[in-house]
């Protein structure tokens, strides 16, 4: 007979908000505590050196209780075998391609990424004498070109920072793998979240989130994740992680396994107020050019509608005037609005990619995928979306046309 405490069905077939809840986690064996415990521990002690690791844990830097129960609970809601989190989403971009990729070795990387990622590879990484090709891989017949017999990674973002444009994960996958076996797939899907899209199901080995974004969702810490395909992918990238150092907190990680909760209200809303601020921004008369991957106009939209569950809270726009007056909206903005860097979170952020978060980034390589530097990047927090609307209009009413 079934018990308190017992699940009505495993986890992992339970539908996916509760899943954001409740998969990776028990309550406390110890207290019956419903939210793990911060195990703020450099060290765990040992019974005996035969028994040494009998328990899992023997320091905090390669392991930790609380950060445990955060992969346990990514790697279920991206359908992966295992997975790591990290300090930062950098931290975790620099060791998939440590873990990846050596001297001699060669990477494709999508020419539109988060400009972190382009600043590792075209200085750190090619310092150490690995190869880059920054190559469109919205075209998969110019990944399949690309590809080298020194090809290790092929490392894409989809939808990409900042400019929303899409990968064909399946189709590039796949040539990975018809071409070589064992060259690698990591997707950065950040913009996405599990609840658009799981880059693993469409044949990726890696799926890469800046936890920042919306696993966070509300500007409090910051952190990344590496999901993993395998058993042997994940103690790989787990070992290069332990090398590195670079593990999150357990506070990070506690503070994380709370507001992952709510990712599915969130991210609706925020979708929701993308949808309804793109169409807005489509009948300005001073908005020049808005993409938002819910929109009929959208330049990629049946692959949007193949690979996304929502369209997300990410959209960008140009306006009439160029540069000016892009800078003159954003340095006009009203709140509700807040100009500053970071994404996903339940604020409305309005940021300037070509100043603040793709700034690292060669100008002409910039300008070649179109981050101009009137290029405003819209995140859309979970506000009303007419007070939202209200200020956008305010700002561009004002734009000398």
């Amino acid at each position: 007979m079934s018990k308190a405490g017992d699940w009505v069905e495993p986890v992992e077939s339970l539908e996916f908000s509760t899943q954001l809840v409740h998969a990776g986690v028990n309550p406390d064996p110890e207290s019956g505590a419903i939210l793990t415990p911060i195990f703020q521990s450099t060290t765990f002690v040992q019974e005996s050196i035969d028994k040494y690791l009998a328990k899992g844990y023997s320091y905090s830097r390669t392991t930790n209780p609380t950060v445990k129960v955060l992969e346990d609970k990514i790697a279920k809601l991206e359908n992966a075998a295992g997975a790591a989190a990290f300090s930062t989403g950098m931290a975790a971009t620099v060791t998939v391609m440590t873990a990846c990729l050596k001297a001699g070795d060669h990477c494709i990387l999508t020419d539109c990424s988060y400009g972190g990622t382009n600043r590792a590879a075209r200085i750190m990484f090619s310092d150490l004498g690995i190869e880059f090709s920054f190559v469109d891989c919205t075209d998969v017949e110019k990944v399949k070109a690309a590809i080298k017999p020194n090809t290790k990674l092929i490392f894409t973002e989809t939808p990409a920072n900042p400019t929303l444009t899409l990968n064909d994960l399946e189709a590039i996958s796949k040539i990975a793998k018809s071409h070589d076996p064992k060259i690698l797939h990591c997707c950065d899907s950040t913009f996405a979240t599990p609840l658009m899209l799981k880059p693993i199901d469409f044949g990726a080995d890696f799926t890469l989130h800046s936890t920042t974004k919306y696993y966070d969702g509300h500007n409090m810490t910051t952190g990344g994740a590496v999901a993993c395909a395998t058993k042997e992918l994940t103690e790989k990238i787990k070992f290069y992680q332990n090398v590195h150092g670079n593990i999150m907190s357990p506070m990070v990680a506690f503070l994380q396994l709370q507001t992952v909760k709510t990712m599915e209200l969130r991210v609706r809303k925020q979708s929701e107020n993308a949808q309804k601020i793109a169409e807005f921004l489509e009948t300005h008369p001073a908005v020049d050019i808005v993409r938002y991957p819910g929109l009929k106009s959208f330049p990629q939209r049946e692959l949007a509608e193949k690979q996304h569950q929502i369209h997300g809270g990410m959209l960008w726009f140009e306006v009439k005037g160029g540069t000016a007056n892009g800078r003159k909206l954003m340095d006009s903005i009203n709140r509700p609005w807040s100009l500053c860097e970071n994404l996903g979170a339940t604020e409305s952020i309005i940021t300037c990619p070509a100043v603040m978060t793709h700034a690292n980034m060669l100008k002409e390589d910039r300008l070649k995928v179109g981050i101009t530097d009137g290029f405003v990047r819209v995140s859309c927090g979970i506000e009303d979306a007419g007070d939202l609307i209200k200020s956008l209009k305010k700002s561009l009413d004002a734009l000398p046309l």
